[in-house]
């Protein structure tokens, strides 16, 4: 049983770090969301942090995965924990009018000239990683154990988490005991949220190409139509949700691109879809992207198709499960640094990320147990604002607010920094702290 005297000392001690280093982290994060910059490109963002993280005294080494970064503090005999932030922007032209507005813009893998922001908040995410940094270093004489960071790259293409692992994550650094991350989301700035159990939606985009043998627009006897098939594809492959998925499970099938043509008296060649497809379970998950192959094969069939249609997974992630044993560990740990009142219950995301893949054994392709993960959400929504939305419960009011990937989304409040700070910390020191808290 914890000491009352010793937790309260703490999260003083915490509070105190996490002002004296506010300014320079709320500096650190305007640099980031300045200059953000796209999934596997962070070369400029990677260099930033793992120097800010040198600086603090930690080991760091740097392109891990690509341009992940990885630091470590070694302080004792103890447990391993391992702290995530990521650190990709989003192609978005930013439209918050901020001050320190992104205006950058970017070549993608494809070529294409795009306009960059920081719309999902990982700026704030690393930078409040480096503020956690900074107050665990200072109180390194409360804590025994091993802490390890992870600066990650493309989360949103879901690459980063795997790419860091196969570069090596668990053989060449440590193999943590448990591994903690936060998002944010326009809940109210200072509050923290949890969910034990699954907490966000397994998540694959495929993309096909459905081919056809085009010609003039007013001979169609003579061509196959891909833009037909295609039409048929998409209107069947809204019954895989209505006739074959258990009424009782949420799976999400959409199909976010159908491109085809140049011109309205021109049959095309071919035709292009991207198809999303996500849920809870990752065997329904897999039986799901079965009945969406089995679909398009059987319409390019019936619709005459030269050629077998060609399949390529653009994006994959697992369930992200949180374990609720552990969840509740640094619920408890967050409830004595906040109070019980700035605690809420995060409700169950269709949104995904690829954080579970640290955790996940099978998938992460690591061997051995799972290790269990817990993933939090702090908010970032000014409490004027906050109060004049409407709704009653905390899911009612986010619906009314810009979420990540607006680009109006602006998470980085004062409140909410030193929030995902002392989150992060004292998430940390559940798992690191020494004899006091026994």
């Amino acid at each position: 049983m914890s000491n009352p005297v010793s937790v309260a000392t703490l999260k003083a001690a915490i509070d105190e770090q996490v002002e004296r280093t506010h300014e320079r982290v709320q500096g650190l994060y305007r640099e980031l969301h300045r200059y953000p910059e796209l999934p596997f490109q962070e070369h400029k963002t990677s260099a930033r942090l793992a120097e800010t993280l040198e600086a603090l005294g930690y080991d760091v080494t740097r392109g891990v995965g690509g341009t992940g970064v990885v630091a470590m503090l070694h302080n004792g005999d103890g447990p391993t924990v391992m702290l995530r932030g990521d650190m990709d922007a989003l192609p978005i032209a930013e439209q918050t009018g901020l001050d320190f507005a992104s205006r950058e813009s970017a070549e993608t893998s494809e070529g294409k000239q795009v306009p960059v922001m920081h719309a999902c908040g990982h700026d704030l995410h690393s930078s409040c990683l480096v503020g956690a940094a900074a107050v665990l270093a200072e109180l390194r004489e409360r804590w025994r154990g091993t802490l390890m960071l992870v600066c990650q790259p493309a989360e949103e293409v879901f690459g980063g988490a795997r790419a860091m692992l196969d570069d090596g994550l668990y053989t060449r650094f440590a193999r943590p005991d448990i591994v903690l991350g936060q998002h944010n989301m326009p809940a109210l700035a200072g509050t923290v949220g949890h969910i034990p159990g699954q907490a966000m939606a397994a998540a694959t985009t495929l993309g096909v190409t459905v081919h056809g043998a085009g010609g003039h627009g007013s001979m169609p006897a003579q061509t196959v139509d891909p833009v037909v098939i295609a039409a048929h594809i998409v209107t069947r492959l809204q019954t895989i949700v209505a006739r074959e998925v258990p009424p009782e499970q949420t799976v999400v099938v959409t199909v976010g691109k159908l491109q085809a043509g140049n011109q309205g008296n021109i049959i095309p060649h071919s035709a292009e879809l991207e198809i999303n497809v996500r849920s809870f379970d990752d065997d329904l998950h897999q039986r799901v992207l079965g009945a969406i192959h089995r679909i398009i094969r059987a319409e390019c069939e019936a619709g005459r198709s030269p050629r077998e249609p060609e399949f390529r997974v653009l994006s994959e992630t697992i369930t992200l499960h949180n374990d609720p044993d552990s969840v509740t560990r640094v619920q408890q740990a967050h409830a004595a640094q906040f109070g019980e009142a700035q605690l809420f219950a995060m409700p169950r995301l269709n949104g995904s990320e690829d954080f579970p893949y640290f955790g996940n054994a099978a998938a992460g392709g690591f061997g051995g147990a799972d290790i269990p993960c817990v993933y939090w959400f702090i908010g970032s929504t000014p409490r004027a604002r906050w109060q004049d939305t409407r709704g009653e419960s905390v899911a009612e009011k986010m619906r009314h607010l810009e979420m990540p990937h607006s680009p109006y989304y602006a998470p980085g409040q004062p409140e909410t920094l030193r929030t995902g700070m002392a989150a992060l910390a004292s998430g940390a020191l559940a798992y690191l702290r020494g004899a006091e808290a026994s």
